[in-house]
């Protein structure tokens, strides 16, 4: 029987060229690392830098603003929410219960904690 699908997401600040606060399907998980699936490729990454959950997560990320943030707008602020379906970051503002995708459509509650 295969295994159930897991989910990953990179812990904290630290910059491993994958979306900050995305979750990415668990491909392979092997002794010390972890694959995951980015942009339809395998990549591998410590599994001591991950935050690894046995759902498909449901609710926005709130991601801190990156002191090396590229291409996102000053407008933003300290922080932002990334969707748990598509992974695109979008501005957050006040503290809503939920919010709307602006890409795929669907709404989640926010993951304040």
């Amino acid at each position: 029987m295969p295994e159930a699908p897991q989910w990953a997401r990179v812990r904290g600040e630290m910059n491993y060229h994958i979306r900050r606060g995305a979750w990415y399907e668990v491909l392979r998980v092997t002794g010390e690392d972890a694959i995951l699936e980015v942009n339809r490729r395998p990549v591998r990454l410590e599994r001591s830098w991950l935050e690894i959950s046995h759902q498909q997560p449901q609710r926005w990320s709130v991601v801190a603003r990156p002191r090396d943030s590229v291409d996102m707008p000053l407008s933003w602020g300290s922080r932002y929410a990334v969707c748990p379906h598509c992974s695109r970051r979008q501005a957050l503002s006040g503290q809503p219960d939920q919010l709307q995708c602006e890409q795929c459509g669907d709404t989640y509650a926010i993951a304040w904690e």
